[in-house]
């Protein structure tokens, strides 16, 4: 059994609302002042502070014979953060926004709207949206932006002021400060006979100042109007996910009631950065490393890869670990930078084989037959076609993985598998063929890259483009961020032979495993490796990518066959723990 003072309790009120005990707008019963002293309404304890009166009510309950059971009970309580002393919650009369009356056009404006993660807006925002109740949008502070209104003693004669002209045309000064200490002072005569109008003591929720960003940064309507309708809504905003009760919301209500649409098309929402120990960042326990040292450390474009690359860009919790900026130097920037000074070296020396300077040309189709030159071209073409269109659809957390996806074949498998060819052990006329896709795929990579790896980037692309045509690059590459976005050509998309790598990849991995189990280095040849698969497809497929095969597994000789019983095969199932 509790009491319910709906003057004093956001679930009290909700509660005599719902069972009709009060009224929506009505008055509440709050015989408390703001000094949290009873009112006259409480005659026997009036001018008493209501903490003090406690003991003094119980007695009075039990002398009328109406107490059942009295007894003490440990509870959270609010207590002031200053002062350290218990707080009282208190209905007092404020200035409200009618959200309740625009909810269907803010759930429909809302579906208009495209959400990064989709789950945020569909789910976590419209629920909110749902449930939204009138927006209160003043403040009892001094600081802050005053509310333009002014009235007259008995509110029965308001004016809200749309601007500094019309204030100074109604008050009769001249108004340079809108602060309350410059305003407040100010009087409009009545129109109707009640003296002056004086403003309200209220100033701005402040989170209304920010969903008037879109109109308050062009100074809409006074002026701009042009600019401001050619830029609304806004392509995107970006912010993290506490903001769907926030600045996201503020934006779409003053939105639908000023103009019955959503002020901005796409919506990016990150996740919360906390402690490694899971707990929140904070400089009382330093549970964190200081950021101008990891910036030091590591540079920012290995932290901005490492944040991207997280659960934070999923609208997630992200445990910060410096160990993770530090395996993104380890595991992405030192290959990448390898494939590319080992790019640039064999450049140098395939000019001084051919004795001629080396000037690659991006409108020249690449003609080599090596399978793995078209495997490489195939892949980054696709890639550059699915980043685009992951980067149109903003989602920032599908396109690293395809990048650092990316650097991993090239690294660990192009430049692995075809080094003697990029040397020239094979030939100049190969070694040509090998350089020259090398040589794009390295050049491409880092225009890809350099969204999220600014700095890095753009160092490599500076010391590439002297080995391109000056009249096949674009006009305006001083910088890597100059250049327009990347076009895939479909002409070098290749499914037969991405699918024949991908199978010799798979081979090649269950290989090293097998040695790794035995206990047998790569050192030692072996007389052959046979492939079962119930598909003959697949056993084409990885015939067709023998050499590689045998090289990089080092045996002698390749078998392929989908007869089981010939070579002893059976088959156990077995319980994976981790997945259960």
């Amino acid at each position: 059994i509790v009491h319910n003072a709906p003057g004093f309790g956001e679930d009290d009120y909700r509660v005599c609302m719902a069972a009709g005990i009060i009224l929506k707008g009505g008055e509440l019963p709050c015989p408390v002042d703001m000094s949290g002293r009873y009112t006259e309404e409480v005659s026997d304890y009036v001018g008493r502070h209501v903490k003090e009166c406690d003991k003094d009510i119980s007695k009075a309950i039990k002398a009328m014979g109406r107490m059942v059971h009295q007894g003490t009970d440990v509870h959270n309580y609010p207590f002031c953060w200053r002062s350290d002393t218990p707080l009282i919650y208190k209905a007092i009369p404020s200035w409200f926004v009618k959200v309740e009356a625009v909810q269907q056009k803010l759930l429909d404006n809302n579906k208009d709207i495209h959400w990064v993660p989709e789950y945020v807006g569909k789910s976590r925002f419209q629920n909110w949206l749902e449930s939204s109740p009138d927006w209160s949008v003043s403040r009892t502070r001094y600081w802050g932006t005053p509310l333009p209104i002014w009235v007259s003693e008995d509110y029965e004669e308001m004016v809200c002021i749309g601007s500094i002209a019309e204030l100074e045309e109604l008050c009769g000064e001249k108004v340079s400060d809108l602060h309350r200490d410059s305003i407040d002072h100010l009087t409009i005569p009545s129109k109707t006979g009640r003296g002056v109008l004086r403003r309200v003591e209220e100033v701005f929720d402040c989170w209304f100042e920010s969903g008037s960003m879109p109109y308050a940064q062009s100074h809409y309507p006074f002026e701009n109007n042009e600019m401001f309708e050619k830029t609304f809504p806004a392509d995107f905003i970006a912010e993290g996910l506490d903001q769907t009760r926030g600045w996201f919301y503020t934006l779409l209500v003053i939105g639908t009631i000023l103009f019955d649409k959503a002020p901005m098309k796409n919506v990016v929402v990150n996740g919360l950065v906390l402690a490694e120990d899971g707990k929140k960042m904070s400089k009382r326990l330093k549970n964190y490393p200081d950021p101008n040292l990891v910036l030091e450390k590591y540079g920012a474009d290995a932290l901005r890869l490492y944040l991207i690359n997280s659960p934070v860009v999923r609208a997630d919790v992200l445990r910060f670990k410096e160990s993770g900026v530090a395996d993104v130097i380890k595991d992405v920037f030192l290959p990448w930078f390898n494939s590319y000074r080992f790019l640039v070296q064999n450049v140098h020396k395939l000019e001084a084989e051919t004795d001629k300077e080396y000037k690659f040309d991006f409108a020249a189709k690449n003609t080599s037959e090596n399978v793995m030159d078209k495997w490489l071209l195939a892949s980054m073409h696709k890639l550059i076609q699915e980043v685009n269109e992951e980067m149109a659809g903003y989602r920032l957390y599908a396109v690293v993985p395809k990048l650092l996806s990316f650097i991993e074949d090239l690294t660990n498998w192009y430049v692995r598998l075809n080094r003697r060819r990029i040397r020239g052990e094979e030939g100049t006329e190969d070694a040509s063929h090998a350089v020259g896709c090398l040589f794009e795929t390295v050049y491409t990579l880092c225009k890809l890259m350099a969204p999220f790896t600014p700095f890095l980037a753009e160092k490599l692309y500076q010391n590439l483009k002297a080995f391109a045509h000056r009249s096949r690059t674009q006009e305006h590459d001083a910088s890597i961020h100059f250049l327009l976005e990347t076009k895939p050509k479909p002409e070098y998309f290749n499914d037969d032979i991405t699918r024949r790598v991908a199978r010799m990849q798979a081979v090649i991995g269950l290989g090293r495993v097998i040695r790794d189990r035995n206990t047998l280095p790569v050192k030692y040849p072996l007389k052959e490796l046979v492939v079962l698969h119930s598909d003959e497809q697949y056993l084409e497929d990885v015939q067709s990518m023998a050499f590689y095969i045998k090289s990089e597994l080092n045996i002698n000789q390749l078998i392929t066959s989908n007869d089981e019983a010939k070579y002893g095969i059976s088959l156990r199932a077995t319980v994976d723990f981790k997945k259960l």
